[in-house]
């Protein structure tokens, strides 16, 4: 990763501009989650604004300065002028980045903005039905993600190796268009309505324009996010993320 040098006659670097859009379904932790990488964006030179909703995105003055969008915002909406003025930013440069539903089912009833991202999710398979109690840990099983070829050469996955987690398995609808750097695979069981395994991204790329984008599948709650090496994950993504 590069960061903007010192000027050779002696003027500091222009801090780079971060913007935390955060919001939508609780459950999903938005604040508490984006909370832990604040301090991470700083510590790399970056000036955080935090909006609690997308009606920034529809101020241009403001997103012609920012770097780096980090989104949390589960099952919500956004005005066309809202996704308009986001998805400009993107095609001019601004990086675009998060995890989970907070970017990955943000809004479900705009066709472009699933385009953009390039993954959409679509299901979590749960435990067994005599197991499940209607908490969201019926949700909550063990499962691989699998690093692949690309992921292994790409500097977000340098040095991580396939791991486990047991919390959410997003089942995600995509196309070739991303570049996928790690994968998992949803079993078949018996009391599935899908008679074979299916893989999906766990974490991928695009480019959209000249803006990056990067999406972590995992990142359910606060204790999937802090835990290794899914935190670590994160915080490569944003770095490569931002302009």
């Amino acid at each position: 990763m590069t960061f903007p040098s010192p000027d050779p006659q002696g003027a500091p670097p222009v801090q780079r501009q971060a913007l935390v859009v955060r919001g939508g379904w609780d459950g999903h932790m938005p604040v508490e989650t984006t909370e832990l990488f604040i301090p991470f964006l700083r510590e790399h030179g970056f000036d955080v604004r935090v909006e609690e909703g997308t009606a920034v995105y529809a101020d241009q003055s403001v997103m012609d300065t920012i770097d780096l969008v980090v989104q949390v915002n589960t099952m919500s909406t956004i005005a066309k002028e809202e996704f308009d003025g986001l998805q400009r930013a993107v095609l001019a440069g601004t990086g675009m980045a998060g995890w989970h539903g907070g970017i990955a089912d943000s809004y479900r009833d705009n066709a472009d903005y699933l385009h953009m991202i390039g993954g959409q999710f679509a299901h979590h398979a749960g435990k067994h039905p005599d197991e499940r109690v209607g908490e969201q840990s019926d949700n909550y099983i063990p499962y691989t993600v699998h690093v692949t070829d690309l992921g292994r050469e790409h500097p977000i996955m340098q040095g991580i190796d396939d791991f486990d987690l047991v919390s959410e398995q997003y089942w995600v609808l995509s196309d070739e268009y991303d570049d996928v750097l790690a994968t998992t695979t949803q079993e078949a069981r018996a009391w599935d309505a899908w008679n074979r395994p299916v893989t999906s991204p766990a974490i991928w790329t695009r480019q959209w324009g000249q803006g990056r984008i990067f999406v972590s599948a995992p990142g359910h709650r606060i204790e999937i996010v802090e835990s290794q090496p899914v935190r670590t994950i994160i915080e490569r993504g944003l770095l490569w993320a931002a302009r």
